[in-house]
């Protein structure tokens, strides 16, 4: 079997598991988003999920995350992982969007990832989820199973992006990536999967 034959299984079994996916990520609107993105690194969607109703409440805009003090941000987000980093990004971030951008989330790959703490998987996310341009985010489940199905050699994320994009259509990106997620996390978590997720089982049996 191919790789692009893989490719094509894969594809067509996440459509059937995940024929509609959701942005696991709970937000309003594109700055919401972004902050939300920006707090899941080196922790769960879920985590992010119980923390941001009360930051969004205090600052849903980025006016408002601006105007707000590091240490501020940092007691509502204390729960995650690196809130110290975090809230600093955050609130350098909030300035930046008011000062160059109106407080509107710019919609182009280099001017995300000029923003603190924006790296170019945030800014994937971003693009994909709130402006509908076509990106693949990698985080570290796609890059798992990828691997797992021989689909990527990638050493790092980089890597598996490029061949993501290389092997699946472009109209498809911005759902699929979702419906990896997913699927890694109900079929394949990276803990106790000695076995392999039953994709991986069509395809090398």
């Amino acid at each position: 079997m191919t790789k692009k034959q893989r490719a094509k299984i894969v594809f067509e079994e996440l459509e059937k598991c995940y024929p509609t996916v959701g942005i696991p990520l709970d937000h309003q609107n594109p700055f919401q988003l972004l902050v939300a993105v920006a707090l899941s690194a080196q922790t769960t969607d879920k985590k992010v999920n119980e923390i941001s109703p009360e930051l969004f409440a205090k600052a849903p805009s980025a006016f408002l995350m601006a105007k707000l003090e590091d240490f501020e941000i940092k007691e509502l987000i204390k729960q995650i992982g690196l809130s110290n980093v975090k809230s600093k990004n955050l609130k350098k971030m909030a300035e930046l969007l008011v000062e160059n951008h109106n407080g509107i989330v710019p919609q182009t790959f280099e001017e995300l990832e000029a923003l603190p703490g924006v790296g170019h998987k945030t800014a994937s996310v971003v693009m994909s989820q709130a402006f509908g341009v076509p990106a693949f985010p990698v985080d570290t489940h796609i890059h798992r199973l990828m691997k797992q199905w021989k689909l990527t050699k990638g050493k790092n994320v980089e890597e598996t992006e490029k061949d993501a994009k290389n092997l699946f259509p472009k109209e498809s990106w911005n759902k699929l990536h979702l419906q990896i997620i997913y699927y890694g996390r109900e079929y394949s978590p990276a803990r106790g999967n000695q076995d392999g997720d039953y994709i991986t089982g069509m395809l090398f049996g």
